[in-house]
């Protein structure tokens, strides 16, 4: 693990180093047609921007200058010549009417590039409307992440704000080698399905120095994420870090070699949560490390939750297949909304192994919170609040 967060180190260094060295030609948006007045429609300049970085042969810079600009449903699509930074100075904001951002599931869509750095800006997609839509359970779109990345690789996105997003508010799926580093995203703590940052499918994403607020989870981490580092996070409201929930399908990729550290959740309904589907499935979490964590009355500050079924719909009587083992939680402290602070409900025919807990101090109404245990093996150390049950 000590060699997996150094290679994190260097891979930031090294992005700093090319940053700040590289000669680059600029395009702003404005020149190309953009008006940032927050109602005429931007879409077409800004695709322009990006064709001319795009096929450029040296490095390149799309310069968003101050103001407001009007995004509908947009593209960036590669592999490009050379790598390109985007430099927003100024608010993105989506159509006030929902559904013009359709059923495509998407808002701002990265596919295909490589070596892409965003710095700066708000993503403002407007989601009150599509909540109200979902909240009234009326024929609503799917509705749309605001920053999506899918195959892509070297990416940097560094100091943009995205607030009230549709759906999720910044997705990596299927990349390598991606950094986030002073990222905000806010949403109400009642807004559906709002995650701060959705990761599945990726290796090497390394997320630092972030506040996420959101009305689902700061960060959750699906099948096939490997070599992911989360640190000097701050998580709340929201429903904390979670891996998961996966084995929803059989054939599942696994989820290996995390690490959550020198984080603080604030008023959270989760803390560190790994999260799995009651049936079948090859899929596995191994190799997990959360260490140096501050709870502040979160509810379930450490939670192992293995029969996940909502409304008992195609998972009654059957367990979980996904093989939870080698997770280690080391200096976790803080207070618990809740009585019972430390849960391990793991898979009956899958039991979770080689579980680890060490210096954990979690208080509920100034006095030890309790812990529960299901299907659990494993080891523990140094001073105990609540009680091991493992």
């Amino acid at each position: 693990m000590a060699k997996f967060v150094v290679s994190f180190v260097v891979l930031s260094f090294f992005y700093s180093f090319q940053l700040s060295n590289a000669a680059s030609t600029t395009h702003n948006v404005i020149k190309f047609g953009a008006k940032p007045d927050g109602k005429t429609d931007a879409t077409q300049p800004f695709l322009k921007a990006w064709s001319a970085a795009c096929r450029s042969a040296t490095p390149s810079t799309i310069y968003v200058p101050k103001g407001r600009y009007l995004l509908k449903a947009i593209v960036f699509g590669g592999p490009c010549k050379n790598k390109i930074t985007v430099l927003i100075g100024g608010t993105l904001v989506a159509p006030t009417d929902y559904r013009a951002l359709g059923n495509s599931g998407y808002w701002i869509l990265f596919i295909k590039v490589n070596r892409v750095s965003v710095f700066g800006g708000t993503l403002d997609a407007k989601g009150a409307g599509f909540w109200a839509c979902r909240k009234s359970r009326q024929n609503c779109p799917v509705g749309a992440r605001s920053i999506t990345f899918n195959w892509a690789n070297d990416i940097l996105i560094s100091g943009l704000t995205s607030i009230n997003s549709q759906s999720a508010h910044l997705v990596i799926n299927s990349c390598k080698k991606v950094v986030v580093r002073n990222v905000r995203t806010i949403a109400p703590d009642q807004s559906p399905n709002t995650d701060g940052i959705h990761v599945q499918g990726s290796n090497g994403v390394s997320i630092t120095g972030s506040t996420l607020q959101t009305g689902d989870d700061c960060i959750s981490i699906g099948p096939g994420t490997r070599n992911m580092l989360m640190s000097g996070i701050k998580c709340g409201p929201g429903h904390g870090i979670s891996i998961g929930s996966l084995g929803k399908e059989f054939n599942e990729d696994g989820v290996e070699n995390i690490m959550v550290t020198n984080s603080v959740f604030s008023g959270s309904d989760n803390g560190v949560r790994i999260k799995s589907w009651a049936r079948p499935s090859k899929g596995f979490v191994r190799k997990v490390v959360y260490q140096n964590l501050i709870m502040k009355n979160v509810q379930n500050p450490i939670i192992v939750d293995q029969n996940y079924c909502p409304d008992n719909k195609g998972c009654p009587r059957q367990t979980s297949g996904v093989k939870i083992s080698q997770v280690t939680y080391k200096n976790i402290q803080g207070t618990s909304a809740t009585a019972e602070a430390v849960t391990f409900d793991c898979s009956p025919s899958n039991p979770c192994r080689r579980i680890r807990l060490q210096d954990i101090r979690l208080a509920y109404n100034n006095k030890a919170a309790t812990s529960s245990c299901k299907n659990v093996r494993g080891t523990s150390a140094g001073v105990l609040m609540p009680e091991s049950c493992v």
